[in-house]
Formats: structure tokens, C-alpha cells, sequence
């Protein structure tokens, strides 16, 4: 399976989870390491571009595709069980909570999350902590730039 993510120049050359740890996000609390991918590149640009102010958007993104070993068995999100708020921003420990207790149990490397953002579309949680991470691989980086019909709204 192919999933993707969309990072600034620096951190694509490496898939570790510390960005996510220093901030915390929708699936995890702060200290908590975890990848954020996408199910499509459209997802992952759509997931980085509501965090970002237009008037910053950096030239240097890139898209990292990533191939995960159809070997690993993936855990999904009950949407049945999520707080009914799970998707409200900022994001609420109801919903960091399970994104914790997945990385904590450590019993699956991929966790299938719905979007907050786009109703119907899914994002991929790594655990780069799992001991079968390394079945997750950098497949091919690319340049990725904004349209500007997209980063010119507020102009």
C-alpha cells in the first residue's frame, strides 16, 4: 500500500515521529512519537495546508511516498467508539487518546484514521516504534509545490 506525506525539505529524508511529538495532533499527545501519512497526495497536501498561514507558505515541500509491506496487518479507528468531538480543532484528548494507546500497545505499526478535514478520505498512523517499521519505506521523494489559486486565497 502507498501512502503520503507532505514535509518540508529538511525532515523528508527520515520518517520518526519527533515533529509530532513535540507539538502533539489530532491522534496523539505531545511526547508521543507518530508519522502522519495520507491516504492520497490530495489528503496530505489538504492536512498540511489548513495548519499553515498563506502569507508563510514555504517554496521547499516535498511529498514522500511511502510503501507499506501488505504483510502488515493495519488497525482502524472505530468511528462507533470515538468521542463525538473527535474531530473539533484544536483536537481534544478524547481523540489523542487513541492514538496514544496505539503506540503504547505497540501490537499494530499502522493505525487507519479518518480525516477531520475531508468526510470519507483516511490518513495512515506509523509507529516508528513498532518492530516492524522497517517494512515502511521511503519509496520516492518529489518536489511539491502550492497552486497558487490555493495559497493565493487571502491575496
Amino acid at each position: 500500500m502507498k501512502v503520503y506525506r507532505l514535509v518540508k525539505e529538511k525532515y523528508s529524508q527520515r520518517l520518526d515521529g519527533k515533529g509530532a511529538a513535540l507539538y502533539g495532533g489530532r491522534w496523539n499527545s505531545k511526547g508521543t512519537e507518530l508519522i502522519y501519512t495520507s491516504a492520497n497526495r490530495a489528503l496530505a497536501m489538504v492536512e498540511v495546508l489548513v495548519h499553515l498561514p498563506v502569507h508563510l507558505i514555504p517554496a521547499d515541500f516535498k511529498m514522500i511516498e511511502i510503501e507499506i509491506d501488505d504483510v502488515l496487518e493495519i488497525s482502524a479507528v472505530n468511528l462507533n467508539k470515538l468521542p463525538s468531538d473527535w474531530s473539533t480543532f484544536p483536537p481534544l484528548p478524547g481523540s489523542q487518546k487513541f492514538g496514544d494507546a496505539f503506540v503504547l500497545e505497540n501490537q499494530f505499526c499502522v493505525l487507519k484514521t479518518p480525516s477531520a478535514l475531508v468526510k470519507g478520505d483516511f490518513n495512515y498512523l506509523l509507529n516508528p516504534h513498532h518492530p516492524e517499521f522497517a517494512r515502511c519505506k521511503i519509496a520516492r521523494i518529489e518536489a511539491f509545490g502550492f497552486d497558487q489559486r490555493l495559497i493565493g486565497r487571502a491575496g
